[in-house]
């Protein structure tokens, strides 16, 4: 296990190209406040506590098929795993799991810290349920109305008829499990910590397990990512739909129930835990998150204010345009995108020149501000924008004049970005103080602590398009989903079945409003509500959206390169970059050339089909192969290449795929 809290170095998060300011050149930092050393929380006192709460309100466990885990990001904008060990061997991803943790809160909201184990005993229940099988099929997000109308979806599995044998066959529910203490199950052999459910009344499915640290907080790890059919003879026939198989995805509440000595139980608000797909580029954030978006839809709700202007261009502004920055390394038309826009400046937001414009608020600089901005797919636009940053689809793919079929940013970051146009921020970026990023989860400020980690926990993830997406989908843009910003309401007046039953099609209406005796998808939810919208299985889809050839087809566009990566730099061509004894000229063929990142998935070699079917089906066996894009050092001898930049983002431990026919599940 590797805590994703462990210190790692200054010169680690900056990358080092010769100015103060452009030190900073688009390596992590914390997206948080400074604070020199840890805080003293002293003892709480139980009098004051007026509320107990757990967070993140809303985690993320990556299934993987190494016995080994590392921990989910605590701290925001510092990826997991320091070292990029993201795998144990070329056919080994270890899992990511969710650690979730209980803070006290006064009357007035202030947070007067977290309770441990030291303080109190902490009863930790988690349900977790996948209900993929039991759900209705996925062909277009059913809220963007004229936009991109939503396509009416029959259930999966519809030959099943009766509610009850579809409840019994088709959802994975282990029931609420239950651990307490310290350090409880830590090798995960505890039969009743385990989340194992049934598919079709005859295979077992381990949605994962539940495990304590050291102090008592909770860790969820999540299952092996393993997907089968119930039956033989039953080849993959599409990428999100596929009858009588499963996958071990899941979600569900997370509840905590805490006693301090002498004292009554306290349940504290739950939380959520989602367990979804691997990030097989850990070290590059997406450009739009699940929390811009459910900021979004706080803000929107009135729950909380925008950010106050000015704005900070460290805080506010940089995470975005490192983003778009980033994209070049795991997407062709990203580093083409000069070329595309016809601006320069598009395919420039790696050069430490053009970075300090975009850190420069002053008046003088308003021009090239308002020219960058003019880059970015406004969303108030109801035009297509097809060329503009970032160059992903969206939700309304299915729609050639759609306003949506290319990815949007959410409105509320996007004024971001307006308000940094109209120069309304301040450049903090070289200040020496928010230099020294935080390096470690203790040294956040207590009061900043609970939503840290919840930002930790959603800034990997994406964000859209929802097509489905990566991770969760479209209900989160809606503020029925949710009992306070950021987490999740839990259903009271649903079947215990775990069936949400809208007829034999649901439509927009019946998704959005309901019926009379069924509540609205987008309303509080129940365990395997969030991941059933998904593909099933997961790995069909991953691989289905990669990218999508148009009949303008400069550039190719692509999914979500951010977490599943189109084009990349192979760890071969890093080392002969790396190697002094090469000629300059080869070294930079090597730098700027790249491959696709899924390539030999579809069948290699003699007799190899090379088909989509066949490249969806292998992917359920090849996913494990898949290399990880990391960041990684670059060449600092004289003959390397004059355009070499200050980083590089790698492909890395990749396995061979070089086989056939035994990687077709499913026949």
């Amino acid at each position: 296990m590797t805590d994703s809290a462990s210190p790692i170095t200054r010169r680690d998060l900056l990358a080092s190209v010769g100015t103060a300011l452009a030190a900073a050149q688009w390596g992590p930092r914390a997206a948080v406040a400074r604070q020199a050393t840890p805080e003293s929380l002293g003892t709480i006192d139980p009098a004051r506590i007026a509320r107990l709460a757990i967070y993140p309100t809303l985690g993320i466990c990556r299934v993987g098929n190494s016995p080994e885990f590392f921990l989910a990001p605590e701290t925001p904008g510092l990826p997991p795993v320091p070292d990029g060990a993201y795998k144990t061997g070329p056919d080994a991803i270890r899992k990511q799991a969710q650690r979730f943790r209980v803070y006290a809160f006064a009357a007035d909201g202030e947070v007067l810290g977290e309770i441990t184990a030291a303080e109190a005993d902490i009863d930790w229940t988690v349900h977790v349920a996948n209900t993929k099988g039991a759900w209705y099929g996925f062909s277009n997000p059913l809220d963007n109305g004229e936009a991109a109308p939503g396509l009416p979806g029959m259930r999966r599995n519809s030959d099943i008829i009766d509610t009850d044998e579809r409840a019994a066959m088709l959802v994975i529910d282990p029931g609420p499990r239950s651990i307490s203490g310290v350090n409880a199950n830590a090798d995960g052999s505890r039969a009743d910590a385990r989340m194992t459910g049934r598919f079709w009344k005859t295979m077992d499915v381990s949605l994962g397990h539940l495990q304590t640290d050291d102090a008592g907080r909770l860790i969820v790890v999540p299952g092996d990512g393993v997907s089968r059919s119930a039956t033989p003879n039953n080849p993959i026939s599409n990428f999100a739909d596929n009858d009588r198989w499963h996958d071990d995805w899941g979600d569900g509440p997370v509840r905590a129930t805490v006693t301090f000595p002498g004292g009554e139980p306290i349940e504290a608000d739950p939380a959520w835990v989602a367990c979804c797909g691997p990030d097989f580029a850990p070290d590059i954030p997406p450009v739009v998150s699940l929390w811009d978006i459910m900021t979004g839809v706080a803000i929107d709700a009135g729950w909380i204010a925008p950010p106050p202007r000015p704005l900070s261009f460290r805080d506010h502004v940089y995470p975005i345009f490192r983003a778009l920055a980033l994209l070049e390394w795991v997407s062709t038309s990203a580093r083409l995108a000069a070329g595309w826009t016809g601006n320069p400046v598009a395919g420039s937001f790696d050069d430490p020149a053009v970075l300090a414009r975009l850190a420069d608020p002053s008046p003088e600089n308003a021009a090239f501000r308002s020219e960058v901005l003019a880059l970015i797919r406004d969303p108030r636009n109801p035009e297509l924008q097809q060329y503009a940053l970032p160059y992903m689809l969206g939700d309304g793919v299915n729609y050639a004049d759609s306003p949506v079929r290319w990815l949007k940013m959410p409105l509320h970051q996007y004024d971001l970005l307006a308000s940094w146009a109209a120069g309304e921020f301040i450049d903090d970026l070289g200040d020496p103080d928010a230099a020294e990023t935080v390096s470690e989860f203790a040294r956040i400020p207590l009061a900043q602590q609970p939503d840290a980690l919840t930002r930790a926990a959603l800034m990997p993830c994406s964000g859209g398009a929802f097509h489905p997406g990566v991770e969760l989908t479209w209900p989160l843009r809606h503020a029925g989903l949710y009992a306070e910003p950021y987490r999740i309401a839990i259903a009271t007046d649903r079947d215990p079945s775990l069936i949400q039953d809208l007829g034999l099609l649901l439509t927009p209406d019946l998704a959005l409003n309901g019926s009379e005796v069924t509540p609205s998808v987008v309303g509080p939810q129940m365990p395997g509500d969030l991941t059933r919208w998904m593909g099933l299985p997961w790995q069909c889809d991953a691989f289905s959206c990669q990218q999508v050839t148009f009949a303008n087809d400069f550039p190719v566009a692509s999914w979500w390169p951010a977490l599943l990566p189109i084009d990349i730099l192979p760890q071969t061509y890093y080392d002969a970059l790396m190697n002094p004894a090469l000629p300059q000229a080869d070294r930079a063929a090597f730098l700027e050339n790249r491959v696709s990142w899924s390539r030999g998935v579809a069948g290699i070699g003699y007799h190899a089909e090379a088909s989509y079917l066949h490249g969806i089906s292998r992917m359920i066996a090849l996913w494990t192969r898949m290399g990880v894009v990391v960041r990684r050092p670059s060449p600092e001898d004289p003959g390397r290449p004059a355009n070499t930049p200050a980083a590089m983002y790698v492909e890395i431990d990749r396995g061979s795929l070089d086989f056939l026919d035994e990687a077709r599940p499913g026949q």
